[in-house]
């Protein structure tokens, strides 16, 4: 028995209305369905699930160190796909990191949604994904 892909991450999130919003709207999701209490959103070849959580509910956790972190990289397809992005999150007012240099292959930069949901964006696509879509 092996695990094949990872289908569904869940969001916690204040207000599902203005998060579904949010995502659609500077992260390009696609939503196909929602309710007072969740919406189910497609991005990155994943389903996205924002439940309605309490104010202070996050997917951020705290590392034995004492810093917030991320639990959650997204990749694209290098280093000029990962500087648009990060442009583009910063025009449209989204809170966004400095691209980072962390001593592995790739750059890094952090954003976080409006409910402060901190999520990585990394410039290297994986092996494997490469791999399944046919990507050189």
């Amino acid at each position: 028995m092996s695990l094949i892909r990872v289908g569904t991450t869940y969001i916690p999130v204040a207000h599902v209305q203005r998060s579904t919003d949010w995502y659609v709207e500077n992260l390009g999701a696609e939503l196909n369905y929602q309710d007072e209490d969740k919406a189910i959103l497609d991005l990155a070849d994943q389903s996205f699930f924002l439940v309605k959580a309490g104010e202070s509910a996050s997917v951020n956790f705290i590392d034995a160190k004492g810093n917030t972190r991320f639990s959650l990289t997204f990749e694209v397809d290098g280093l000029q796909a990962l500087e648009a992005l990060q442009r583009e999150l910063k025009e449209r007012g989204v809170k966004v990191g400095e691209i980072e240099d962390r001593g592995h292959a790739g750059r890094n930069f952090v954003f976080h949604d409006v409910d402060g949901n901190m999520f990585d964006v990394w410039s290297e696509l994986s092996k494997t994904y490469k791999a399944r879509v046919g990507i050189e």
